[in-house]
């Protein structure tokens, strides 16, 4: 089993965005992404210092702006309206989850799709649905990225997706759809399921189960992307599928650290520079 190297791979992307930043920059134009982080959550908190260490060193100037848990939807509403109105600011990512009295949907609506970095809008996820050009939620994205430097071929492929999610299981579908595989999509309803998966010469899990995929859920030599990270009950950083036990199964492998995660934050970058072009009349 062959594990497909996302540390290596989220620094080729990274170093491709900085140099397209350093070409910006001659020209005077400072790619910039604004972080909003509501509450004290320790896993968001995280999250965004690793963004913020990505754009540093993509020479991207990056702002974290820090609210109270107690900051009303309102409040929130009027801190993205401030960032869509300011000029020097090309993409918005609102972390989440947000506390329970704020409504996310309403938040990422009110995201201007230009500057919708993370891919969440309406706008962009209808865009990517009929095949325009948009900004790519940064986890699917960034999965295709894996399974094309891994040189596995997806045309004609069967591709298995576990999970349904609008960040990740739906548009991970679509994406794949996109690269000519033949898609099914699994769910907490779907009959038999390891006997689907078993049909999958690309398998993709994305469900937030701890080591939920086994043995006898991967078709020998099967591609398996593992977007899960999970905190195991012995304080480690799990996946959704349980490697140890694939080893003589599965022909490559993400791995968890060092997979999906970092590949997920090197999207962001791209997109990042991508609207910054955009926004600027370049691209």
């Amino acid at each position: 089993m062959e594990r497909i190297d996302g540390k290596a791979l989220a620094a080729q992307v990274k170093r491709q965005a900085a140099d397209q930043v350093a070409v910006l920059r001659q020209q005077k134009i400072v790619p910039k992404l604004a972080v909003i982080l509501v509450g004290e959550d320790p896993a968001s908190k995280v999250y965004v210092g690793g963004k913020a260490k990505d754009c540093a060193e993509c020479n991207i100037e990056s702002d974290v702006i820090q609210l109270p848990a107690e900051t009303t939807q309102q409040q929130l509403l009027e801190q993205i309206d401030t960032l869509n109105r300011d000029q020097s600011v090309h993409g918005i990512l609102v972390q989440l989850p947000l506390p329970g009295h704020i409504d996310e949907k309403a938040v990422i609506e009110a995201i201007d799709p230009k500057k919708d970095v993370d891919g969440f809008t309406p706008v962009n996820v209808g865009r990517m649905f009929v095949g325009e050009d948009c900004f790519l939620p940064c986890t699917p994205a960034g999965c295709i990225e894996l399974i094309r430097a891994a040189g596995v071929e997806m045309k004609g492929k069967k591709a298995v997706v576990i999970g349904r999610s609008n960040i990740v299981g739906k548009p991970m579908a679509l994406l794949l759809l996109r690269e000519n595989a033949t898609v099914t999509v699994c769910h907490s309803k779907t009959q038999d399921l390891a006997a689907v998966c078993r049909e999958a010469d690309i398998l993709v899990a994305a469900i937030g189960k701890d080591r939920f995929v086994g043995k006898d859920m991967v078709k020998p030599g099967a591609v398996v992307i593992d977007v899960g990270i999970n905190r195991g009950a012995d304080g480690k950083l799990h996946g959704d599928v349980d490697e140890s036990a694939l080893s003589d199964v599965a022909g490559k492998i993400t791995p968890v650290p060092g997979g999906v995660g970092l590949m997920t934050r090197a999207m962001l970058m791209v997109n990042t520079v991508k609207a910054c072009k955009k926004l600027n009349g370049m691209a």
